[in-house]
């Protein structure tokens, strides 16, 4: 069956698949961490303002292009953005859709993949005796100076995990995608909900307990208003906010393009947005941090999320901890990285779709050769992140594609939208239709205040400066010392901020900065392959036109 011919089973399907798509490892490692170090409970101030004009608009507007573009039979963003406007070069900003979710799922399907390994190595008990510090580096392949390596366990939970992807996708909308997500949503929050009501309840009687896990939840939520005033708080929670809703990919256009005409977009992007929010807030912040501070003391647990991560604290330190859970260690285990690979597969299925789509919709390219093609494709740019991993090619693979392009697309879908497409047409395509009444100050905050949001957080991520020092920054090109870039931001990874050497070491070996600009270039290289399909599909439907 071809993609055109597809819909979804049932609406609570499409809600779920929605969720699922948004709902990720972020969701759980990611937020918890960002909260406690961005001001705790007055984190929620900027986030909630950011998701308010910034994360429910871009969903509106790419639930609305999506079955507007579906009613053309355009299943994936090249196709969608060519129908927003008269300009041949729209359906080229629809590129990213393609090149984002293929990029993406290449690295993300290999975190997805470890947490598969860990729920097999937490149930045959493999943390009991072997520290999570010591199996990790050595299941990745990581030693004293590494910079390519091709672990066999990884390889192998790689290939298994692509190989259950590729064969969910075969199946289709309503029998794979939308059966995952129905089976895989309720797993994770349930999974969530016990280890949160059993983490919470630990006490200082129990085994190894030294502090209340109560004081970590505290050290997520204690509200630090000074926070407020601080552009990179901001900053941050919008950062997250476009992180966890998973805008700005395609993914989303491509799932509302098989909602019919009428069917409401504004009440099951409400929807889905908020389930990904309870998920986030209520499961994510109440699960990690607490448990750890439970075990490791407060002070252990600040010190690891200093960075604005909880990782390592999920990979490296609760696979150890449960271990004070007697006979329930191993089920904990495993369904805390259960829960992690489900939010983790949702994900990943709505990275496939869109490709696999555009082959269908452009090439006629049939659903199960579709699956296999995206799998090889994802098989190769996933192996390069397996086999340079050491050297930093995951991370360019994350930065470029999972935050750069991201903010990118955002920007150009909503202006295209709002000021290409028009407002007044966009409106009528978002509330026509609606089982909710969408509030009619969206319609200026669609194109006047997100576009500025995302060009804020764009710049932001261009230029930031050494250490987050925003005012330091200014002051010091005012008195002609230059902009201190930091290492993170875009131009400074463009310009190597912060990287020492060339492309070999002193003995002729390959270097870390070698692997970054060798993925830059792949990944470059991807961008173009990508729109060079998108041009040879538009001339092939001009030829048949005329």
């Amino acid at each position: 069956m071809t993609a055109h011919k597809e819909q979804w089973a049932s609406r609570a399907g499409l809600v779920l698949a929605m969720a699922g798509n948004a709902v990720g490892l972020g969701n759980f490692l990611r937020f918890p961490a960002q909260a406690a170090q961005n001001g705790g409970g007055a984190f929620l101030i900027p986030y909630l303002v950011a998701f308010v004009l910034m994360g429910i608009p871009l969903l509106w507007v790419e639930w609305a292009m999506g079955r507007y573009g579906g009613q053309f039979g355009h299943h994936s963003a090249p196709g969608i953005l060519d129908r927003m406007g008269k300009s041949r070069f729209l359906k080229y900003i629809g590129v990213f859709g393609l090149f984002t979710n293929l990029t993406l799922a290449a690295y993300y399907c290999y975190i997805e993949s470890w947490t598969l390994a860990y729920v097999w190595h937490s149930l045959k008990g493999t943390f009991k005796t072997t520290p999570p510090t010591e199996f990790f580096p050595a299941y990745l392949g990581q030693h004293a100076g590494s910079i390519t390596s091709l672990p066999p366990e990884a390889t192998f939970f790689f290939a298994l995990t692509l190989a259950l992807n590729v064969w969910v996708l075969s199946r289709g909308l309503a029998k794979g995608i939308e059966l995952a997500a129905k089976i895989g949503m309720p797993l994770l929050i349930l999974f969530g909900i016990i280890l949160v009501v059993r983490g919470l309840s630990l006490g200082t009687g129990d085994p190894g307990v030294v502090e209340s896990p109560l004081k970590g939840l505290n050290f997520v939520w204690n509200p630090d208003l000074s926070g407020l005033g601080d552009f990179n708080v901001w900053l941050a929670a919008a950062g997250q906010i476009f992180f966890t809703l998973s805008v700005g990919m395609g993914s989303i256009h491509c799932y509302a393009s098989y909602v019919k005409k009428n069917h409401d977009v504004a009440l099951n992007a409400a929807s889905a947005g908020w389930m990904n929010e309870f998920v986030e807030v209520i499961l994510g912040g109440s699960l990690l941090i607490p448990i750890a501070t439970a075990y490791l003391g407060l002070a252990a647990v600040q010190s690891a999320t200093s960075g604005g991560s909880g990782f390592s604290l999920g990979f490296l330190t609760l696979p150890t901890l449960f271990n004070n859970w007697g006979w329930f260690a191993p089920v904990a285990g495993a369904m805390w990285f259960g829960l992690l690979f489900f939010a983790g597969i949702t994900s990943s299925l709505a990275m496939g779709q869109p490709i696999m789509s555009f082959l269908s919709d452009e090439f006629g390219t049939a659903r199960s050769k579709g699956a296999l093609l995206f799998g090889g494709a994802t098989f190769v740019l996933g192996m390069w992140c397996v086999w340079l991993y050491p050297g930093g090619s995951f991370d360019e693979f994350d930065f470029w594609t999972g935050t750069f392009s991201l903010v990118l697309f955002a920007l150009l879908e909503v202006i295209v939208f709002a000021w290409i497409f028009g407002m007044k047409k966009g409106w009528e395509e978002i509330t026509r239709g609606a089982d909710m009444k969408v509030p009619v100050i969206y319609r200026y905050i669609i194109p006047y205040v997100t576009p500025l949001f995302l060009a804020v957080v764009f710049f932001g991520a261009l230029v930031q400066p050494q250490g987050g020092e925003w005012s330091a920054a200014v002051s010091g090109l005012f008195d002609g010392q230059g902009w201190p870039l930091s290492p993170g931001s875009v131009l400074g990874k463009l310009t190597h901020v912060g990287d020492a050497g060339g492309w070999h070491g002193p003995n002729g070996e390959v270097t870390s900065r070698m692997v970054k600009d060798l993925s830059r270039i792949l990944l470059t290289l991807v961008f173009g392959a990508c729109s060079v399909l998108v041009f040879v599909a538009f001339r092939r439907k001009e030829r048949r036109a005329s």
